[in-house]
């Protein structure tokens, strides 16, 4: 084993216009969930940026006095002054505009000390007419200041300020519908979110598994299982977590940041300025971050994927690291592996340890900031105290999207490199199974007319092959390592096109045919058997329409009496690729599978290599009843059965050099009676326990 394995995760850009038109494809059947998702997000973000402003209005409305004395030579023009007598105006600074108060801040005619006012005709005028120790009459009404406010008992405090109580607690069941408003809205924007992500994913998956389906099995030669897999499965995960985290947030953010910023300008843009004049920090600390957790991001999921593939190869691998006595060597590859999956983890923790530290300090130093620039304009009276906290709440909530925004990006990245390899894989050329001629009653005559093939340019693999398999002939072919025998096999099924030649199944080039047709005249029989997760009846019917009496017959023909004997004999479960089962009787479910199907053409490749010689007598008395009217194609096969062939065809080096009769084979004394005296003279001589034809 190495420890070197391919990289599968390649990142490019942050943002592909073409890759996110396609991916849109997916997310147009539900779009009007997604609009709608869009909206409540929008709605979602008004209702946060009302909660500081209502805040603001209970502060200066109801909590806070809003009047003050301005001495002025003239009447003021602003704000309803009440004269007080001698030059002095009692004015509601709060609806002065700004100017004005800076203007009167300037001249400093603008008192700090705050007044309540109560007209004459109010309900607690008769209250304050009974208090002149606190409230002073002037025409209109009367006035007291904070100071004096202070020493009335609380109930009389209450009485006199019943009006703003009544406010305050007005202002409170608004706030809690907003907030009862935002959390439904919440609830129904998540699960819309969440339904149409996962309806995406359930889309693109079962697109992707649609496409994978019809590749050509050449296809799978050069691509590991390992990383089809992740396009099912992570991939589509993180366009799925793009869909559901990020763009649709990235609507509310936007909008988020846009209306704090509207809103900050409006009461104040001086102290607006002075939270904007850090927005260079925050994006050159955005910039690095993004810089940095890319590097980090990647060399993750590099070394993630080193050790998903070190752990299952080492797990498929397992029994011979036991038998070899290679743990301890394993377990060191293994320490390496994962330490280094470590240092990036914790490379990676590092950067966003840092990031988030740093947002966070900016936030407070920014409202610092705040307290510091508004706080002299609250005592100077040019900025109300319920501006000023509102300022403090907006600050906060401006942060939070800029560092989602910041973090998102990752986010986007990967989904863009996940897309960018799904829509490689779905670009992949397909079979097209529906296609083509059909054969209503077919016979099962092969012939290979001049075949040339390569599976890399012109590295022949078969040179000009030719030979006729009549309809309910026994074919056998046999050859050295590397003659071609399994790839004759592989082009028969049209698992790969040929280069040169033509291959015709009852006079038809086999690429006029339907695909599925042709591969459904066919059963093939390999040394390597794969069984599927499920009970036994599954994998001989391979969950097809075959009726289970059938399967049962079949597996009866081919001498499969062993299933009977289990516990629960035909829907016993089958374990992982069949590891409770014996290779002998795996071997038979494949005859019985092959027979369930009623083939034209039955294709054995190795069959019987791994099998016991009592297996193998087992399977000899029914083989013949197999083989019995269908066109049969042996490789390497057992020396009874080629000896019974009625054409036996030996390659070599990718060409046909001899073809006949196993007697006129041995009569020609060349290759095919070299290998009969090698392979299989000490099977007639009784010595032998391995009579296999070389694969």
């Amino acid at each position: 084993m190495n420890d070197h394995f391919h990289e599968d995760e390649v990142l490019g850009k942050a943002f592909d216009a073409r890759l996110m038109r396609r991916l849109i494809r997916f997310l147009s059947p539900y779009r009007a969930l997604f609009a709608v998702c869009v909206l409540l997000t929008v709605a979602i973000a008004g209702l946060q940026l009302v909660i500081p402003y209502i805040s603001k209005v209970a502060i200066d409305s109801f909590m806070t006095l809003p009047r003050s004395i301005v001495v002025l030579d003239e009447v003021p023009t602003a704000g309803n002054p009440i004269d007080l007598g001698n030059g002095q105006y009692l004015v509601e600074t709060q609806h002065v505009p700004p100017e004005v108060r800076r203007d009167w801040e300037a001249a400093g005619i603008l008192s700090i000390e705050r007044y309540l006012w109560i007209d004459a005709g109010s309900d607690e005028a008769t209250f304050a007419e009974s208090h002149p120790e606190t409230f002073t009459a002037v025409p209109g009404g009367w006035f007291a200041s904070e100071e004096d406010l202070r020493a009335l008992p609380t109930r009389d405090l209450e009485r006199i300020r019943g009006s703003a109580i009544a406010g305050v607690i007005r202002l409170a069941g608004i706030f809690a519908i907003v907030l009862l408003t935002r959390l439904l809205f919440t609830v129904l924007q998540v699960y819309l979110l969440q339904y149409t992500g996962q309806r995406v994913m359930y889309d693109m998956r079962r697109g992707l598994f649609a496409h994978v389906l019809r590749l050509p099995l050449r296809f799978f030669d050069r691509n590991p299982v390992g990383r089809l897999v992740t396009r099912v499965t992570n991939d589509v995960a993180a366009i799925n977590e793009m869909f559901t985290s990020m763009l649709v947030n990235l609507f509310r953010d936007a909008f988020l940041i846009l209306g704090i910023l509207i809103v900050m300008f409006s009461l104040e843009w001086r102290l607006a300025l002075v939270i904007f004049a850090l927005f260079p920090i925050i994006v050159i600390a955005a910039w690095q971050f993004r810089n940095r957790v890319r590097a980090a991001y990647r060399e993750v999921r590099r070394q993630i994927a080193r050790l998903n593939a070190y752990l299952q190869e080492s797990i498929s691998g397992m029994r011979i690291i036991q038998i070899f006595v290679q743990e301890h060597q394993s377990n060191v590859r293994f320490g390496g592996i994962n330490q280094a999956k470590y240092v990036a983890q914790i490379r990676q923790m590092l950067t966003f340890a840092v990031f988030r530290p740093m947002m966070s300090f900016l936030s407070s130093f920014a409202i610092a900031l705040v307290i510091w620039y508004g706080g002299f304009n609250v005592l100077r009276g040019s900025l109300s105290l319920g501006a000023l906290t509102a300022f403090i709440q907006y600050v906060r909530m401006l942060f939070e999207p800029v560092l989602n925004l910041s973090e998102g990006y990752n986010v986007l990245q990967a989904a863009m490199a996940s897309s960018e390899r799904i829509f490689r894989l779905l670009d992949e050329e397909t079979e097209d199974p529906g296609q083509g001629e059909t054969l209503p009653t077919p016979e099962g005559r092969i012939e290979f007319r001049d075949v040339w093939f390569a599976y890399n340019e012109e590295d022949w693999v078969l040179r000009g092959v030719s030979f006729v398999a009549e309809p309910g002939k026994h074919i056998a072919i046999v050859g050295p390592t590397g003659s071609g025998k399994t790839t004759i096999i592989r082009i028969l099924l049209r698992m790969y096109p040929i280069q040169k030649g033509q291959i015709l199944f009852d006079g038809v080039p086999i690429e006029q045919l339907d695909l599925a047709e042709l591969r459904s005249k066919m059963a093939v029989v390999l040394q390597d058997v794969f069984l599927f997760s499920g009970d036994i009846m599954d994998n001989i019917k391979l969950r097809s329409d075959i009726p289970e009496e059938k399967a049962i017959e079949s597996a009866r023909f081919v001498s499969a009496d062993f299933v009977e004997a289990l516990p629960d004999g035909y829907h016993t479960e089958v374990k992982e690729r069949g590891v409770t089962l014996s290779v002998g009787e795996r071997q038979l479910l494949s005859f019985a599978r092959a027979v369930a199907f009623d083939p034209t053409v039955l294709v054995l490749d190795e069959a019987t290599a791994s099998i016991d010689s009592h297996t193998e007598a087992l399977i000899q008395r029914s083989l013949h009843k197999i083989m019995e009217g269908r066109t049969s194609i042996v490789i390497a096969h057992r020396l009874s059965t080629i000896r019974e062939a009625d054409t036996i065809i030996v390659l070599h080096k990718g060409e046909l050099v001899e073809s006949g009769t196993h007697e006129e084979l041995l009569a020609e004394d060349g290759l095919y009676a070299a290998l009969h005296s090698l392979q299989f003279a000490e099977v007639e001589g009784g010595s032998a326990s391995s009579p296999n034809v070389p694969a």
